[in-house]
């Protein structure tokens, strides 16, 4: 089996964001597109827009709203995810080989996260700390500006859509040694005011699923 690609590495005795920065002078932007590459099971769920921000509940939820567009070509980075899983990325579609990761950005991690809104496509953060509404404001004038997509996972003030697992199963042996091969979740998107969406969501490879299978074992999150 072919080995897969690693992540992009960054200078560790040098400064993130000026490395960040030096790479934006570097690479050539696609033209600024209003939608953004999203997996083909979530595209009808959750589209994304360009300049919009997403928040998620778990660590799958903000890898699949990445991997569309890492498979379409893009740039994507992870932010604050120290316990970042690679293979599990990878399994979901995301190009190692196009992925950016500062897996603890320290007490600058806005400053950090600006620096990755404008070099990458997708960014997911897992912020450090809160924050309130005139500075996530001020990284919105960013994203729309870079047109780039940012998935928050946890609390953010303002949020296009927010998306959470409502409960999961996974499909594999009953008893005994064995590999779990699949995840089935019920996943629920709300939107303001507006009623909340549900579908249930099969992945690795994330697609629409059938209703959930008896027999398979039932984990919680």
């Amino acid at each position: 089996m072919p080995a897969r690609p690693a992540l992009t590495p960054l200078d560790p005795g040098r400064s993130v964001v000026d490395q960040l920065r030096e790479r934006v002078a570097a690479m050539e932007r696609q033209p600024a597109r209003a939608e953004v590459a999203t997996l083909t099971g979530l595209s009808d769920l959750v589209p994304l827009h360009a300049g919009a921000t997403y928040g998620v509940d778990s660590a799958s939820l903000a890898l699949a709203l990445a991997a569309g567009a890492s498979q379409a070509g893009e740039w994507v980075g992870f932010a604050g995810c120290p316990d970042f899983g690679a293979e599990a990325a990878a399994e979901l579609g995301v190009e190692l080989s196009r992925t950016v990761l500062v897996p603890d950005p320290g007490e600058h991690w806005l400053e950090v996260t600006a620096a990755l809104v404008d070099v990458l496509r997708v960014v997911v953060l897992r912020p450090p700390a809160s924050v309130d509404a005139r500075t996530a404001g001020v990284l919105d004038s960013r994203l729309r500006t870079r047109s780039a997509v940012l998935v928050v996972w946890g609390d953010w003030p303002r949020v296009e859509a927010r998306v959470s697992v409502e409960s999961s199963q996974w499909a594999g042996p009953l008893a005994g040694d064995g590999r779990l091969v699949e995840r089935r979740a019920r996943v629920v998107v709300r939107r303001g005011a507006r009623p909340a969406q549900r579908a249930d969501v099969s992945w690795p490879g994330v697609r629409v699923a059938r209703p959930l299978l008896a027999g398979l074992r039932e984990v919680s999150g």
